[in-house]
């Protein structure tokens, strides 16, 4: 029998749940970090030993911003040395925030996104990581501004087979993507919307995505929700394609790629731009099986009274079992847990009543 582990953190603590077999049902472990704003989480089914490693990243008014690790499946998070993510003196910037943990290619390799907006690469499990100093010195870099929730890397994706490849998306300053590893990137937001920028033509830069993801089946395809409009690029980012038609609405901050079907995309569609809330009350999500040229929802065990709380960017994860599992959380507290079956997700209540669910990751284990 297989066993999921949640890991759900919030502006207030990190939360980690469990469920064994078909994810119905739930139990919570107590509370860890509390008091402490846990913007990123991530898992590496691999890690550098003989079982997982989860990674948490946290910033805390008594112990600033720092990453923590666990290879007891979530059962107890330790920190590194205190320096271990840490600005060089010469870039006079102080660490803000831990946006983004993934791993990469190379066992104990993993990726951290920062605030502000700037990348990090450690080699062995999250001990100590290394300022990727090509794209901090982008002649771009004066002019990626603060979006609304800060300026940040809030999304790195490592080429599954070419570990010379990475793309990162930031709020505000666009894609940026690398093909030698992090020494020279390149602008990749052309035919992204941006309506808060002069000039009637998209630029090449300075976009504000929320969140991006690449096609597990074609590394090629990538799918980003963007401050306006959702959009698909089918040759790594050089050329992006509106797919918002048939959408309730085009904002929004998540989106997910199905592990196992290829062109199936999730979204979850708020009202733009002031009220950032699901149309109508009603907590959906929004899926498309042909790469974004139609859309349905998917509403089925979501709460059926209004729900007027968003759900943030990297708030929403997928899984890798099959049937698949998706999983939302919301402002307001509320964790979902979604089977995809025969097309349908079907939603049931991880939790409720916890703190701002700002990140969420789940690792399935055999």
């Amino acid at each position: 029998m297989s066993q999921t582990v949640l890991l759900i953190g919030t502006r207030k603590g990190l939360w980690v749940a469990r469920s064994d077999g078909d994810r119905r049902e739930w139990r919570m472990d107590p509370p860890q970090l509390l008091m402490e704003n846990v913007s990123a989480v991530g898992v590496d089914p691999r890690g550098p030993g003989d079982g997982p490693r989860l990674y948490a990243g946290s910033t805390s008014w008594v112990y600033g911003t720092r990453v923590l690790v666990s290879d007891d499946l979530g059962a107890s998070f330790t920190a590194g040395p205190v320096d271990a993510i840490r600005f060089p003196e010469r870039t006079e910037a102080t660490l803000a925030a831990v946006w983004q943990l993934t791993p990469g290619i190379g066992v104990g390799e993993v990726w951290a996104g920062t605030e502000p907006s700037a990348l990090f690469h450690s080699t062995d499990g999250g001990g100590s990581f290394t300022l990727v100093d090509g794209l901090w010195d982008h002649p771009h870099r004066p002019t990626w501004a603060p979006g609304g929730g800060g300026q940040a890397v809030h999304t790195v994706l490592p080429h599954p087979t070419d570990p010379d490849d990475v793309l990162v998306a930031m709020s505000t300053g666009g894609v940026y993507r690398t093909g030698d590893g992090g020494v020279s990137w390149q602008a990749r937001s052309s035919g992204i919307r941006a309506d808060f920028l002069p000039g009637e033509e998209p630029p090449d830069h300075g976009q504000c995505v929320h969140k991006a993801v690449r096609n597990p089946a074609d590394p090629a395809q990538l799918f980003a929700q963007n401050h306006g409009g959702v959009f698909r690029s089918d040759d790594g980012g050089v050329h992006w394609t509106d797919i918002s038609a048939g959408l309730p609405a085009d904002f929004g901050f998540s989106v997910l790629a199905h592990p196992h079907r290829p062109g199936t995309v999730f979204v979850l569609p708020l009202v733009a731009d002031v009220e950032r809330l699901p149309p109508g009350g009603q907590l959906a999500v929004w899926r498309s099986d042909d790469a974004g040229r139609t859309w349905r929802e998917q509403i089925d065990g979501l709460p059926t009274d209004p729900v007027w709380s968003a759900v943030m960017r990297d708030a929403a994860c997928t899984d890798t079992a099959d049937p698949a599992g998706i999983y939302l959380g919301t402002r307001s507290g509320s964790v979902f847990a979604g089977t995809d079956v025969g097309g349908e997700l079907t939603f049931t209540t991880v939790a409720r009543d916890l703190p701002d669910v700002l990140s969420l990751r789940a690792l399935v284990i055999s």
